[in-house]
């Protein structure tokens, strides 16, 4: 072996270079290929915050959970969950430590960038019927169109019963679309700024041509959907009224690559952080703190809304579990530490300008930690310690984790939030982490499976922690 120079020593002992998650270690790209099977069934399955809770739900129940009755008082070891509202799931594991000594929580969203169906949504035009939507976080509309879709979601009877649907995902179902202008007739879109290549009111779902055989019938096309929905819904058009329909692209979670070394899908944004979050919680085994793992609702548009980081069912809870123990849940607040798991954008090389490469975060080199995030000044950030950071990343060390840190981007091209500032609102010291994405808020967008993994492997290593 070739003997290092002095030069080459120091270099080795001082400087910090990132490295690739598998490239110098094979048993990683195994595990990791392993691990995202798994994760690419629940991307197809789990298109709504809904149907992640009724995954996680069951999960749970077979992994021992459960159902948390704020009666009763816990034994370590113990596990429990929650599902609040439907949309946002609550889990932990009881640790042998008291409360007081902190919480360890990890944290993520479950809902996704998407199109919702309007309270009024169905209309004929030209002899098509079609549904207005209204569009759900930050989309960029044009990637919407001339792809298929599917609906998912319930409806909420006249006589008070819910009647799910999903219409688009199985080989034998009708699919849906937003049509385009043929290049031919599109010069004046063509002039549109880009964000405007199909703006909100053009966002329209189309869903039948056919029409009921009579000529005394204003609208036929529209009443032939009806008779379809009514037959297999048992649903009125006022029944759309208190409905809750999202479209989301009809499409599995894929292999990416000849090598299949990433995952290409829909929702990931950030049910990559999800799933890996709920996997290792499932997994802990009579950890030292009591470990909290939250699936949160409403993070695209602010955390707001009672099933939103915003609300206060998360610390709530958390409160509930000191009584139960007769800890103080302020001395338990302040001894917390929370995990805020979100995605970031993976460095682009096609679209290395929004970029500031020292900083950026890539595709494959692990879970990505942010000191802070908001934007420009820092601004609706929240902004970790240097005793927080050092914690973590010397755990993740020790473990051997794969990790990177960096920021969102050039500073004064945009930014982004998490729900860490709802989170230390509540007093609960907290630091983001996460998965980069490449083409994040996209109908498909693409993650590395080393970095999914290592994402659960972060988590793992940080709810078992002992000190």
């Amino acid at each position: 072996m070739k003997e290092l120079t002095e030069a080459q020593q120091k270099a080795k002992a001082l400087l910090y270079e990132p490295a690739y998650a598998s490239d110098k270690d094979a048993a990683v790209k195994q595990a990791a290929a392993a691990f995202s099977e798994g994760y690419k069934d629940f991307l197809t399955r789990c298109k709504t915050e809904r149907e992640v809770a009724v995954y996680a739900e069951a999960a749970l129940k077979a992994a021992g959970y459960q159902l948390y009755d704020d009666r009763k008082q816990y034994a370590p070891g113990e596990k429990v969950y929650w599902i609040h509202e439907g949309k946002a799931v609550l889990c932990g594991t009881i640790g042998s430590r008291s409360m007081e000594d902190g919480f360890h929580l990890v944290i993520a969203h479950i809902d996704a960038p998407r199109l919702d169906i309007r309270p009024n949504p169905l209309y004929e035009a030209a002899h098509f019927s079609l549904l207005k939507t209204h569009y759900y976080g930050g989309i960029r509309k044009y990637q919407w169109g001339t792809m298929p879709l599917a609906i998912h979601g319930v409806f909420t009877r006249a006589d008070g019963s819910t009647v799910t649907v999903q219409v688009g995902e199985d080989a034998g179902d009708p699919v849906f679309c937003i049509t385009d202008l043929l290049p031919h007739l599109g010069a004046e879109q063509n002039k549109r700024e880009l964000s405007d290549g199909i703006k909100g009111e053009e966002l329209n779902i189309l869903i039948g041509s056919e029409a009921v055989a009579d000529e005394e019938v204003k609208e036929k096309v529209k009443l032939q959907t009806m008779i379809l929905l009514n037959e297999k819904y048992g649903i009125t058009e006022k029944d759309f009224t208190r409905a809750e329909l999202e479209v989301v692209p009809a499409s599995p979670a894929r292999d990416i690559g000849f090598d299949r070394s990433m995952v290409g899908g829909y929702g990931q944004d950030d049910r990559v952080d999800a799933y890996a979050a709920l996997m290792a919680e499932i997994e802990v085994k009579d950890p030292a703190f009591t470990t909290i793992c939250v699936l949160a609702d409403k993070e695209e548009i602010g955390s707001y809304g009672i099933t939103g980081m915003g609300s206060t069912y998360t610390f709530d809870w958390l409160r509930q579990l000191c009584r139960m123990q007769g800890a103080d849940d302020i001395r338990a607040f302040r001894a917390s530490l929370c995990l805020s798991a979100d995605v970031t954008a993976a460095y682009d090389p096609t679209w290395s300008s929004a970029f500031e490469p020292q900083n950026g975060t890539y595709a494959g080199r692990g879970v990505a930690f942010f000191k802070y995030t908001g934007s420009r000044g820092k601004s609706g950030a929240n902004d970790a310690s240097a005793e927080q950071m050092g914690y973590l990343t010397r755990m993740m060390d020790a473990a051997g984790v794969a990790w990177q840190i960096g920021e969102l981007g050039r500073i004064d091209l945009g930014g982004g939030g998490t729900v860490a500032t709802e989170v230390a609102h509540s007093g609960i010291a907290v630091v983001d982490i996460g998965v980069p994405v490449l083409s994040m808020h996209s109908p498909f967008e693409v993650v590395s499976k080393n970095d999914l993994y290592m994402a659960y492997r972060a988590f793992s290593t940080f709810i078992a922690a002992k000190q």
